[in-house]
């Protein structure tokens, strides 16, 4: 009788469940329909969208979306497809899409160069389209003014290169990893080696345009200072969509100098860390020094000679920051394929305010070894300097005085297997929970840009995402969001919410 029961229950159950499949497929299929016709309503003859459109039923359309995945991890079967891609080649198609897809309930998720840590701007749980900004790339340097329109698809490799193209004494701060989309790197705001005398990249944003909820096309002075207050650092997917940057130039020596000197454990890889700790924050806001403890190579020290140092133009410096060979031809810039291609990774991030003692770092030397993963690397970012004399709330970006360093955690590994990535997964988890005596505390601060979908709910239901990342400008990100997307259009995991409830800790 038993078997006979378990039987009877599963002819009854296929059908439901074939039944319910059929219905999601045909429900979704009316509603992408509903939303491709309404696409087709807004088009206008100087910039027809119909070339923008990508469905399920296009040939081209997989190739679309596996083109701008960066992680590996969200490439596989079983990852959640969109319902269509719109690649935007004309804020006229933003705009189309934003309404579009707020009066066909549909989720959108906004990818420039697909840089997310957790997929969040190319994957979603719920029925969605991407909208893709990559065509949306123009760059238009005006040295006159020393500034700059950058559109949000642009990558900072291809600015870089085109800054190169002016002027061997300008350049913009900005991050390490030429691929990285303007439209994203920015809203969390742009973090790269040229912090401790320069800022951030969002201390540099003059202007922006935008699309709003009800897809209007604004610039700051129509979006409002709130608004504008609110994408540099805060993250402008839970607002709006950015089409393009007003930044400034910055003025750079014609020649700079990099170095790169590795350490063991063995040669007293510790007590270079001691010192750096104490110094890599206060010493001459000019000078740059990165620890990267990994498991594979080695430190680099404090300790230099003339031989360890090359002279260079500032431009070359970003290839030497990427790890390109000397000699790598400036061309390498405008490439928007990360190497490797295929990838995966799991990264977390933390801010340091006391050294680490000795035996902090040895323990955390000792984790490091004896966790199973396939590469394991930290990246650990001077701060001071400029980034001490910025009110962490002169932006939504918090991060500012008070910090020595910030961290990056990252678990790299090739192997495509559920085993490998549990473990990979799971090692970044541990050694994160490692450091957890010698990083803030209360709230434990991340960095938006690090995507981290483990920062997320406490056990309580409270989003304790939002001050972590945010801090104290929570309350101030809450207002602009209720202000400009009162019906939360724009959402997704770690999006500021409508309801205060991350203020309730």
């Amino acid at each position: 009788m038993k078997g006979q029961y378990s039987y009877l229950i599963t002819s009854i159950l296929l059908p439901f469940l074939f039944l319910l499949w059929a219905s999601h497929i045909s429900a979704s299929n009316s509603t992408i329909d509903s939303f491709v016709q309404c696409l087709q309503s807004h088009s206008n003859q100087s910039h027809p969208i119909s070339n923008a459109i990508f469905t399920p039923s296009n040939s081209s359309f997989l190739n679309v979306l596996y083109s701008y995945i960066r992680d590996s991890r969200f490439n596989t079967s079983s990852t959640p497809k969109p319902l269509a891609i719109v690649t935007a080649l004309d804020a006229t198609h933003v705009q189309a899409t934003v309404i579009c897809a707020k009066k066909s309930g549909i989720q959108i998720r906004i990818r420039s160069g697909g840089h997310d840590f957790e997929g969040l701007s190319y994957v979603s749980s719920v029925p969605f389209v991407i909208l893709d900004m990559f065509n949306l790339r123009s760059i238009d340097i005006d040295m006159q003014s020393e500034t700059a329109w950058i559109d949000g698809g642009a990558t900072i490799g291809e600015l870089y290169y085109k800054i190169a193209q002016k002027s061997r004494v300008h350049a913009f701060p900005a991050g390490v990893c030429f691929t990285l989309g303007a439209g994203g790197h920015f809203s969390g705001g742009g973090y790269g080696n040229m912090l401790r005398e320069y800022g951030l990249s969002i201390d540099h944003i003059i202007d922006a345009h935008v699309v709003d909820a009800n897809g209007r096309l604004l610039n700051r002075e129509t979006m409002g200072e709130d608004l504008f207050w609110a994408i540099r650092g805060g993250g402008a997917a839970s607002f709006c969509v950015i089409i393009s940057w007003k930044i400034k130039l910055v003025r750079v020596p014609e020649k700079v100098t990099v170095f790169n000197v590795p350490k063991t454990l063995e040669q007293g890889a510790t007590d270079v860390v001691l010192q750096w700790q104490d110094i890599a924050s206060t010493i001459d806001r000019k000078l740059f020094i990165r620890v990267q403890p990994q498991t594979i190579q080695t430190f680099p020290r404090l300790g230099l000679q003339a031989q360890d140092c090359t002279e260079m133009p500032w431009i070359k410096t970003t290839l030497f920051w990427n790890g390109d060979s000397m000699g790598t031809p400036l061309e390498v810039l405008l490439d928007r394929t990360p190497t490797p291609s295929h990838s995966y990774g799991k990264h977390k991030s933390d801010y340091v305010k006391k050294p680490i003692p000795r035996a902090g770092l040895e323990t955390i030397w000792k984790k490091m070894i004896e966790l199973q993963a396939d590469v394991f690397l930290m990246q650990w970012n001077p701060y001071g300097g400029k980034m001490s004399e910025i009110s962490s709330n002169a932006t939504a970006f918090p991060h500012r005085a008070g910090n020595l360093f910030k961290m990056q955690y990252l678990a790299l590994w090739q192997d495509d297997s559920i085993e490998a990535t549990y473990r990979n997964i799971q090692a970044t988890r541990e050694l994160h929970a490692t450091f957890t005596p010698y990083v803030s505390s209360n709230p434990r601060e991340a960095f938006l840009n690090y995507r981290d979908i483990d920062i997320g709910t406490n056990e309580n239901g409270n989003l304790v995402f939002a001050s972590d990342l945010y801090k104290d400008n929570v309350k101030r990100l809450l207002q602009v969001k209720a202000k400009v997307d009162p019906s939360n259009f724009f959402r997704y995991e770690q999006s500021i919410p409508l309801f205060p409830r991350a203020m309730k800790q």
